[in-house]
């Protein structure tokens, strides 16, 4: 089966062709940061406008790069949720028209379970069952996957997702949107013993997380360090940046670890934007060494949201015989384990 993939959760317009048998055909992905810079962060509206004004032009461009009409196309895979319900709305009404145009099926596709899936579309891919750690910029969550569609959530975040905290972080230090790739950049010229932060819920039992205060903390930090008016001076921010992105990885690292001790699983993938911060996978690879745990990733192109994830996602469930009725449904809160599992595939 060959699916059109569509991602627009948020501010990335993705789109991609995917065969069951052959893999992944094509795809592009349209980011929109230099949209919401100027505001420092994303502005919901201008987003949903954005997607209405590229995701035709994507989709006519992917098909032909994979040389695929829509006579080729069997299903269509769009997000259905969770994300902003404008920019779905957008994806979730071109996939359901397409689809009805083309006599195809359709299916909303959950968007966490695109990112978990992501590390699929390697060339060698994990075997179920892991635990695998979502971390994109709305979202930190530990689940434990025994097959597509048979979820338990382990942990996840009370308050702000450890995307949103590079992202509040850096708003701080007066560094550009988004905020990880700029924390990661100014912490590489950081002093790693200068400042202590917290690693928040590490000390007690448990695999949910808690940002909020570690924010507070950097927040304090910045404040006994500034002039008047005045940000501290370089090193210093690049040494708060440093110990800011030490303290999440650390607590990410710490709860990882103690999922797989948990589970007796020995496989991790990680997946999400945030899962392409380089210090995180060395973290990661240095904890999970200790256990004789082996890691999954995504390609750093597939870290972010994209349609190629989508596409894969969808594919295996409409291989499954699942799929949406004449409706255009947009989900913005969606519980990952609430997902039917696959019936065969």
């Amino acid at each position: 089966m060959r699916v059109l993939g569509i991602e627009t959760s948020c501010d990335e317009t993705g789109v991609a062709v995917y065969d069951s048998e052959q893999g992944l055909l094509a795809h592009t992905l349209y980011s929109q940061v230099a949209v919401h810079a100027e505001y420092g962060g994303v502005v919901p509206e201008l987003a949903s406008r954005d997607h209405v004004r590229k995701l035709l032009p994507l989709i006519r461009e992917v098909l032909a790069d994979a040389n695929t009409t829509s006579a080729d196309i069997g299903g269509i895979a769009y997000t259905a949720g969770p994300g902003l319900i404008g920019a779905l709305m957008v994806g979730a009404s071109m996939g359901r028209s397409l689809a009805y145009a083309w006599q195809v099926p359709a299916v909303g596709v959950h968007h966490m379970e695109g990112h978990l899936l992501a590390p699929m579309l390697e060339e060698n891919p994990p075997e179920f069952p892991f635990v695998a750690l979502l971390v994109s910029g709305g979202h930190t969550q530990l689940v434990e996957v025994k097959s597509i569609g048979q979820y338990r959530i382990l942990g996840e975040s009370l308050d702000d997702a450890a995307g949103e905290a590079f992202d509040k972080a850096a708003k701080m230090l007066d560094l550009d949107y988004p905020g990880g790739p700029e924390i990661a950049r100014l912490a590489t010229q950081g002093d790693t013993s200068r400042f202590k932060f917290p690693r928040p819920m590490t000390d007690r039992p448990g695999l949910d997380f808690s940002f909020s205060g570690l924010k507070t903390y950097t927040l304090n930090t910045i404040a006994k360090h500034r002039g008047d008016d005045v940000l501290p001076d370089d090193q210093t921010m690049a040494d708060i940046a440093c110990a800011f992105q030490e303290a999440v990885v650390d607590t990410l690292a710490i709860k990882c670890r103690r999922a797989l001790e948990q589970t007796g699983l020995r496989t991790l993938i990680i997946a999400g934007g945030v899962s392409a911060n380089t210090r995180l996978r060395e973290k990661l690879s240095d904890s999970l060494a200790k256990v004789n745990g082996e890691i999954f990733y995504a390609r750093h192109e597939f870290c972010t949201d994209n349609g190629a994830m989508i596409a894969y996602a969808g594919c295996q469930r409409l291989l499954a015989g699942q799929q949406e009725a004449l409706t255009i449904r947009a989900i913005p809160r969606w519980p990952m384990d609430t997902l039917p599992p696959l019936t065969a595939v």
